[in-house]
């Protein structure tokens, strides 16, 4: 079993003493089970194939006579190219060898010879890196290439890892339950291991790959519906007995119609409320999609049903626009709406707690100053934040244990891609509205080069001449030597210079202080300024209708997700907005990122792109705690095996008898010897 191999040490192989040991270390191996769960990240391929199928600058091996004497010629310090001429598939190729002199006693004239390395098709030519008197056994025709640290070398892991598969390859026991091996027609574990290792084909190399992958991912998910499960049942949950008819009664009373998304995501998020059942849920919209309405719903189903409910947002800016929205929309129903942010103080703050306390608040909308000891809830039912991921988990666990294990509802308007959403939130419901409001003006998006900066100044001023605001983001605020980027401090100053009083532009970034951003804030949703110019502060949450303009210099130093999140601060109102991008990108991805931005406003179609184009580690922009490091699966190409595994982990683990069922015995054991059952996690 995988835990008592990972109870052998390294130096139970011959060969393997204190040195060599401590060599495997710094690649953390330590262990049996480490070493042959180190699989290569890539194979070199020595398989014969004729010349003319092989493309320039592929590898090739080829097995033919040796025509001349071979000559070694010496260069630089200690330098050295050995190179001779062979006969090989009808053709008379140039061999060259570097670094290696010794093979000169080696290579004898008219033998025959099997040659390995790079082709220049050109030249007919290999710069050969392997050499093998007489022909080559086929059944090697692949050798994985391994990570290497310090001096270990690549044949020193294969001869170490062929070892301990000799060993003990017989003590790697299957853990996939029968019934999905059949299902699915995957090979065993032990086969899966040997073949990553030792391959003999492409195409049994495929089949190690295709059973690794589902297990990596039934494991992970395995793990996160387990989560899920305790978080469901672990509280008993609370059931929101709504009244049906009156919620009907309050969606009718909207002042638009649901779009089918929004029906949908209300339908399960209802469901979550009404069913005893924890609720854990992400839900997940687009900019303007409509998550503010479907948050009013669960609150008012909420409050008809005697609970209250708080939501929790980043910024004090955000929180005023939310509790104005959602006063005009609760307060016809007579459901109290509060506000709750530092800037409430003294007697106001004081009521404003005792009526929370009282239960006469049925809404409590705040910054971070909602999970402070003295806000004291009587009945809290149900508990959302927005932009999730802006809070600690420390944060969103403080307000939700201000309540009796409330109803939990995460919002984001970062488009995440469904791979990614099940396999970082995997342990939580996701609910995705990906569908507009009708009547919603598309933005229109232009990408320009930096020669063009004036007649895009001129396209500002036009708009703010028709009374409307624009944004203009910067990526620095102040030069770097290293990077050519514009910045916000010389946009400023060169609007400053043109403008001359006639228009009023403000300058915002990073170094501000909290409430000199909010104030910068005030003013442009005021009016009082005309062009906001930025770093991507403004980035999450601020809703300023009249702004029609945004303005994105160095375009291509910004990845899609948030491009497509500065473009969402305008299009709010109901003038026509604009995008502008203005950037040389000097990669094709820069300039295939530029071009993707025109053609779609569609947040998940970009995000599903930029998971592409970056991967799944830079996706967020720093290291996600929960997106683990698979050896052989991959998110982004593997997503079909992913949401199988998925769907078969929450199969299992909800039924009732998985815990002593006789058939998931080994599988049970490796889940306990990695952790998973243990409750640390949990919070």
């Amino acid at each position: 079993m995988a835990n008592n191999l990972n109870e052998i040490p390294l130096t139970a192989l011959k060969g393997i003493g204190a040195e060599t040991a401590k060599a495997f270390k710094e690649l953390g191996i330590a262990t049996i089970y480490e070493l042959l769960w180190n699989f290569p990240y890539r194979y070199e391929d020595y398989r014969m194939r004729d010349l003319t199928e092989v493309d320039n600058g592929e590898r090739i091996t080829v097995f033919g006579e040796v025509l001349t004497e071979p000559t070694v010629s010496y260069y630089g310090r200690k330098k050295s190219k050995l190179s001779f001429r062979l006969s090989a598939s009808g053709q008379v190729l140039k061999i060259d060898f570097f670094n290696q002199p010794y093979l000169k006693n080696k290579i004898e004239l008219n033998s025959e010879v099997t040659i390995s390395g790079k082709w220049d098709r050109n030249r007919a030519q290999i710069t050969a890196s392997k050499f093998h008197a007489g022909l080559k056994a086929q059944e090697e025709n692949f050798e994985g290439v391994y990570r290497l640290k310090g001096n270990l070398r690549n044949k020193t892991i294969l001869k170490y890892t062929k070892q301990a598969f000799e060993l003990y390859g017989n003590q790697i026991e299957e853990v996939i339950p029968q019934e999905f091996l059949q299902a699915y027609q995957l090979i065993s574990r032990a086969d899966a291991v040997r073949i990553l290792h030792f391959p003999k084909s492409e195409a049994e190399l495929k089949q190690a790959r295709r059973r690794m992958v589902y297990e990596e991912f039934l494991l992970f998910q395995m793990k996160m519906q387990f989560f899920r499960k305790i978080e469901r049942e672990r509280s008993g949950g609370i059931s929101i007995d709504y009244d049906v008819h009156e919620l009907r009664r309050y969606i009718d009373s909207l002042p638009f119609p649901l779009t089918n998304a929004q029906k949908r995501v209300v339908n399960e998020i209802s469901g979550d409320m009404k069913s005893h059942f924890h609720m854990n849920r992400l839900l997940q919209g687009d900019v303007g999609s409509g998550k503010t309405v479907v948050a009013s719903i669960a609150m008012f189903a909420a409050a008809s049903s005697g609970f209250q409910s708080a939501l929790m947002v980043p910024t004090e800016i955000l929180a005023e626009q939310h509790a104005d929205s959602l006063f005009e929309l609760l307060e016809p129903f007579n459901i109290t709406v509060g506000l709750l942010t530092s800037s409430v103080k003294g007697k106001k703050r004081r009521e404003l707690l005792a009526m929370l306390e009282a239960g006469e608040l049925d809404v409590l909308i705040g910054t971070h100053a909602l999970i402070q000891d003295d806000v004291i809830f009587k009945r809290l039912g149900l508990v959302i934040t927005d932009e999730q991921h802006r809070f600690g988990v420390n944060q969103r666990r403080f307000l939700r244990e201000k309540g009796e294990y409330p109803d939990v509802l995460f919002m984001t308007a970062t488009p995440i891609p469904r791979t990614l959403a099940i396999t970082a939130f995997g342990e939580m419901d996701v609910s995705i509205i990906d569908e507009l409001p009708a009547g919603r003006k598309e933005i229109e998006t232009f990408w320009v080069k930096h020669e063009m900066l004036d007649r895009v100044i001129s396209f500002m001023e036009k708009e703010i001449e028709q009374g409307r605001q624009v944004y203009v983001i910067c990526p620095l605020i102040e030069e770097s030597e290293k990077l050519d980027v514009q910045n916000a401090v010389d946009f400023y100053n060169i609007l400053l210079g043109k403008w001359k009083g006639k228009y009023t532009p403000g300058l915002m970034h990073g170094r501000l202080l909290p409430v000199e951003k909010e104030e910068l804030m005030r003013e442009f949703n005021d009016g009082a300024i005309d062009c906001l110019v930025s770093t991507t502060v403004v980035e999450v949450g601020v809703n300023v209708p009249n702004a029609t303009m945004m303005v994105i210099y160095d375009a291509d130093r910004f990845g899609l997700s948030q491009l497509h999140q500065l473009r969402g601060r305008v299009g709010r109102g109901s003038h026509q907005s604009y995008c502008i991008l203005i950037a040389d990108p000097k990669t094709e991805v820069g300039k295939e990122r530029m071009t993707i931005m025109t053609e779609t406003n569609d947040g998940f179609a970009l995000s599903e792109r930029d998971l592409e184009l970056r991967g799944p580690g830079d996706f967020f922009g720093k290291k996600q705690s929960g997106i683990p490091e698979f050896k052989v699966a991959d998110m982004v190409h593997d997503y079909r095996v992913l949401e199988l595994a998925r769907q078969d982990a929450a199969k299992m683990i909800f039924e009732e008898d998985f815990m002593n069922e006789p058939r998931f015995t080994q599988l049970r054991n490796l889940l306990e010897s990695l952790g998973v059952f243990s409750e640390e996690k949990l919070d």
